[in-house]
């Protein structure tokens, strides 16, 4: 079994927002492979289905993004879910927009939803790092992952969604780099 996880805030005006991606990814993820109508449950929004012949479970959790890792932990131990099949999209202001980097545990970077998913798990688990950008020198970190996406900068997130999308077989079989090559090459 694979948890895909989408880190983002539960709010109505948060939708749009650059934090929000992981939210859109999973979204996406479930639209295109037709998982299971979303459930709340285990303090997220829950689907599951299969996905190149696996079984996945999909959540967003609803405990706002710095509190991530309490829904996850709950969603492992009940299904008896190991950390290394977990699979976590989040958005990175270290790596440039529509970029994206997967990768097998490290730091958190200062990202909050991950520090709180390490905390609560540990660092033993993959991560698709989802590039915003950096905002100008005005803008603050916070405020700039806070902000919606441009009209310009959805068009062009679409197309790395789609390309994530297309390229999740590689993802389920935790082929990171060949993953993370392929969607930022198409």
């Amino acid at each position: 079994m694979i948890l895909l996880v989408g880190l983002g805030n539960p709010t109505p005006d948060s939708n749009e927002n650059r934090h929000n991606i992981g939210f859109k990814i999973i979204d996406a993820i479930n639209q295109k492979f037709a998982l299971s109508k979303q459930k709340p449950k285990f303090k997220g929004l829950l689907t599951t289905g299969n996905i190149a012949n696996k079984k996945v479970y999909a959540i967003k959790p609803l405990t706002f993004m710095n509190n991530s890792g309490i829904c996850i932990r709950e969603l492992i131990e009940y299904f008896k879910i190991n950390a290394e099949d977990v699979i976590v999209f989040h958005d990175d202001l270290d790596i440039d927009f529509t970029k994206i980097k997967a990768k097998f545990g490290g730091s958190s970077a200062g990202h909050n939803g991950i520090a709180s998913i390490d905390k609560f798990i540990g660092k033993e688990y993959s991560r698709v790092r989802v590039g915003i950008g950096k905002p100008d020198k005005k803008v603050e970190a916070s405020d700039f992952v806070l902000a919606n996406f441009t009209d310009e900068e959805k068009e062009k997130l679409e197309v790395v969604i789609n390309n994530i999308i297309e390229s999740m077989p590689i993802l389920i079989d935790k082929k990171l780099d060949l993953f993370s090559s392929t969607v930022n090459n198409q």
